[in-house]
Formats: structure tokens, sequence, C-alpha cells
């Protein structure tokens, strides 16, 4: 047997290894626990997984290309650099826009993004821990996004950027965020991992969030649109921001030969860098205090079985909202359910409520939590009240707050979500809607 047939037959066998194994769906039964986010994969991410892994290639390599290839064309961006994780994308997509190649919009120390305190702290995180100073600005309910009407208030003269993110998938105004940067010449980065595959229209054009702003990113944890078990990318159409960004992603060198690949520029030992001697070998050169934030080619290999299934988990997402919506109208004067953004087709994470005057959610949810039903906060809550910002609260400085962020310490207080992953079926929604109309006390007939 060749090294080829032992492959086609390793891989033709973990292909029926998952059909007798692993391919069978359980059946769901009443009373089943139902997770808010679950992988749905079959045969084909593990097929690419054993393939990449036979390979034993182990960092990026041929399935990287493909998949940052693939993505990108999804996307209708030129560049997309893939990542180890959304948290690193988002840290990768914040250090691009401290590099000094960008002259003048470079971000310092000190300089202030607006952002809010209603989300998730690796939005935030690279901020504090580079120096730059987040302003933190309120949020709209029902939409649960940045209240725009805040912008020109938080608007400094040592303002930089924004960066935010679309919240469980339902885009921010993007219309208004982007044309208030464009007036103010700041840069926008969309912190788009948990809403990959959500629409917006913008200057009459269609277009996928992630890919308004600057740059965009994406997170490929387990619970999100699609998975690598861990992963994350960063997309943009600037060629000079893609440039910076794989230098950072890849210890922060000046050259740009992928891994395994030596003097694709043919120049390897014939330039000037800094005071090193001339000719210093390039791939050594460093033009930013960078990482290594690659992820593994097994990874990509089941990004790319699941990119070819995403546009199916996308539908199945809104399927599963529009359907806990309609079932839950009746629970209105109970609950504030989600609105979309106007002009937006959200590809939504999950399904927001608020407790209404009288409604205590410390009672709602753990009756929903003990019929079975998984359910989260909003994230952070209001990221300025947990112990990561006592010595910042203490001091009072490393953070601006713009007014007094009413609807974020609401949501603290008042607000959770349950899950629309596309492996629920029509009965889980059901279900799911039944006990949450029997928490809050509504007719559920």
């Amino acid at each position: 047997m060749t090294e080829q047939q032992a492959k086609r037959f390793i891989l033709a066998s973990v292909k029926e290894y998952y059909e007798l194994y692993r391919g069978g769906t359980k059946l769901y039964q009443e009373g089943d626990r139902i997770p808010y986010a679950s992988r749905v994969y079959d045969s084909e991410e593990m097929v690419n997984l054993v393939d990449s892994a036979l390979e034993f290639w182990l960092t990026s390599g041929r399935y990287t290309e493909q998949f940052e290839r693939e993505f990108a064309q999804y996307l209708g961006v030129k560049y997309c650099s893939l990542v180890n994780s959304g948290s690193s994308a988002n840290l990768l997509a914040f250090m691009t826009l401290t590099s000094p190649l960008l002259g003048e919009r470079q971000i310092r120390r000190g300089d202030e993004v607006i952002t809010v305190a209603a989300g998730f702290p690796t939005t935030v995180a690279p901020l504090v821990q580079y120096g730059a100073v987040p302003v933190f600005v309120d949020v709209t309910i029902p939409q649960y996004n940045i209240d725009v009407s805040l912008l020109e208030q938080a608007l400094s003269e040592k303002t930089k950027a924004v960066m935010i993110a679309h919240t469980l998938g339902n885009p921010f105004d993007l219309r208004a965020v982007k044309a208030f940067c464009d007036s103010h010449n700041l840069w926008l980065v969309e912190d788009n991992c948990d809403a990959l595959g959500s629409e917006y229209t913008i200057d009459g054009k269609t277009k996928l969030t992630g890919t308004v702003g600057d740059m965009g990113t994406s997170s490929f944890y387990p619970p999100h649109h699609m998975t690598m078990g861990e992963g994350g990318a960063v997309y943009t159409d600037n060629s000079l921001l893609h440039k910076i960004m794989r230098s950072f992603r890849d210890w922060g060198r000046d050259c740009m030969c992928p891994s395994g690949r030596d003097n694709l520029c043919g120049h390897r030992f014939d330039g000037q860098y800094g005071e090193l001697p001339a000719g210093y070998d390039h791939k050594y050169v460093y033009s930013h205090f960078g990482y290594n934030l690659k992820a593994t080619d097994m990874q990509a290999a089941i990004g790319c079985a699941q990119l070819a299934k995403f546009p199916s988990f996308v539908e199945r997402r809104r399927h599963n909202f529009a359907m806990l919506k309609s079932l839950l109208d009746s629970a209105t004067d109970k609950l504030i359910l989600p609105e979309a953004a106007e002009g937006s087709v959200p590809s939504w994470f999950g399904f927001l409520m608020t407790c209404r005057e009288g409604v205590d959610r410390k009672q709602v949810v753990p009756y929903i939590e003990s019929r079975g039903v998984q359910t989260r906060m909003l994230f952070a809550g209001n990221l300025t009240k947990h112990p990561c910002f006592d010595q910042m609260r203490e001091s009072g400085r490393g953070y601006r707050i713009v007014g007094g962020l009413e609807n974020t310490n609401r949501i603290m207080q008042d607000t959770f979500w349950i899950g629309v992953y596309p492996g629920m079926t029509d009965e889980m929604i059901r279900y799911m809607a039944r006990v949450i109309l029997e928490a809050v006390g509504a007719n559920t007939d």
C-alpha cells in the first residue's frame, strides 16, 4: 500500500466512524438540557482535521491559506488574517492602529477610543493594556447597541477611533457611526465576533457586518456562528493595515514570507533596516513589538468545512429567532423583546430579553435554568463595575464615562438571553418559549 492509498483508507475510515458513531442525531425529549450554543458539524470537519494531522505541518499551512482566501471571498474583502481566537483578533486589530507606519493617525498611549461597557471585555482589554483610554457611552434598549446620539459628546481632541461590537448579531447603527468616524477622521473597528453573516444596508448597498469599517474581527470559538474549536480572524480592504496586522500577528517581523518559505521578495539579504548592518537577514528584522497569534492548520481545516455550511447556519438562526419572537409575543407586558437595527438583517447569536418593572430577573432566570434551558447574561453587563476596574475606579484614571450609563446598568440588573444556534429544533424552541412564559407569569395557551 502506497502512502496515498493509506491516506485514502484512513480518511474513508474516519468518515465511516462518524457515520457509525457520531452521525446519529439524538432526538430531543422534553426536559433534556438545551444549551445556549453547541457545535454543528459532520464527517467533513473530522476528515479535514485528520487530513491536516496526517500532514503534521501543525502551524499555519495550506488549509490556513485556503480559509483566509475563501473567508475573504465570502465577506467581499481583499485581506483576511487567521488568528488563534476572537480575543486575539481584537488585540491584533487594535494594535494594528498603534503602528508608527500610520503617521498622525497612529494611536498612542493616552489617546481615546469610544466604546461601550455593555459587552465582552476583550473588545476593551487591548485598549487598557496598551495604555489608551476607553470612553464608555450608553446603549439603547431593545437594540442593545451604542447610543449614537452620544457620539459627539464623547468626542475629544484625543479621540482616535471607535471600537464596538454588533451585539448578539444585531448590527449597531453603522450609518451613523461610519458618518461620525468619517467626519472626524477616526478609525472604525467592528467587533463582529457575535454577528458573522449579519447584513446591513448603507448608501444603497447591502454589506456584511465587519466590512463597513476599517477592520472587522471574528471569533470561531465553539458557541459562535461557526467554529474551529478556537480561532478568529481580522479582515480589511486596506493594504497598509493588512501589512501591519501581518507583522503584529507574526512576531512583529518586517518580512511577509509565510511559514516555510524564504525570500519571496527576492531581497532577503540586500536591505538596510534601522541601525542593523546592511544586508541583515530580513526574516529576522522586526518593525513592531509583535506576538505569535497564528492559528494551527488543524483549526483552519475544520474552518474550511464549516465555512461551506455557514449560509445554512445563518438561515437557521434567523428562523429560530423569528419563531421565538412570535411565541413570546404574548409576554411583551413582562419582557422587552429584542428589535433588529433599522436597515439590517441580523444573523442572530442569541435572543435578548429585559425584564420589565415588577418582573425580577433573580427569580425568572433560576426558574428557566431549573427547567433545563441554559441562559446567559449580556456578558459583562457594565464592565466598569467589575474587579478588573477596581484600581482604575479608585484612582479615577484610565477611562472616561459619558453620561450615566443608565441602560447599561439596567442591562446589568434586568437582562438575560437564550440561544438560537442552528442545531435547535422547532420542538426545542417551543419548549423554551413555554418555559419563559411560565417564568414571567404570562399566558402559555
